[in-house]
């Protein structure tokens, strides 16, 4: 991912919490000859050798698979918050941009079976389902619910490099960045907001 040095953010517990924050990314790896993604939960944690990783599972009907086979190179786009800029915002003239923070994770992926299919299971639902009044939990399944897991394809990717942006405006001056999350409070959106609130907890 291109990303100018002023944009770079390489604050490593930061780019963990915007990955359990935003964990619904895309999965794209490519499967015989042809690039393929696929949008899916992807939890982050630590493996027993103490390396991050990423967990998932597809559904086995779905072909992307088959190129973790033959190549276990892919890449994992994950995407937050982000809002038009208009240079109509500045004190001088300029042309339109757009903000957003965005991460992109490179691994090794590795299909998972048997009882590590059912760990990584019970880690995604048990996050999903804390805040629910009456939570699932995989291990109060019934068999004939949990063969459904037959059907899918877990995996383990392990994390060999992650690119991290945080574009926000980061070179203008104080003024005109005031002025730009005043705006974005003013546009009201639920994504210009959440743009109007990242601006502030990095002031320039």
């Amino acid at each position: 991912m291109y990303t100018p040095e002023i944009y770079k953010n390489e604050n490593q517990e930061e780019i963990k919490k915007f990955l359990q924050e935003n964990s619904f990314g895309i999965l794209i790896n490519q499967t015989n000859g042809k690039l393929c993604a696929t949008h899916i939960p992807l939890e982050l944690d630590t493996n027993k050798e103490g390396k991050d990783v990423l967990y998932g599972h597809i559904s086995k009907e779905n072909p992307q698979w088959n190129g973790f086979i033959d190549n276990d190179q892919v890449l994992v786009v994950f995407s937050g918050p982000h809002s038009y800029i208009s240079s109509s915002w500045y004190d001088h003239e300029n042309v339109p941009t757009w903000n957003y923070i965005a991460v992109h994770v490179y691994g090794k992926i590795k299909i998972i079976e048997g009882e590590a299919v059912i760990e990584s299971l019970k880690k995604l639902v048990d996050k999903y389902e804390q805040s629910s009044e009456n939570p699932v939990r995989v291990e109060d399944l019934s068999k004939k619910n949990m063969m459904q897991t037959r059907g899918i394809i877990a995996f383990q990717i392990e994390i060999t490099e992650i690119q991290a942006t945080k574009k926000l405006s980061q070179n203008r001056d104080g003024k005109n960045y005031q002025n730009i999350i005043s705006e974005l409070e003013k546009a009201n959106t639920n994504q210009s907001v959440a743009i109007a609130n990242e601006m502030k907890k990095c002031p320039i």
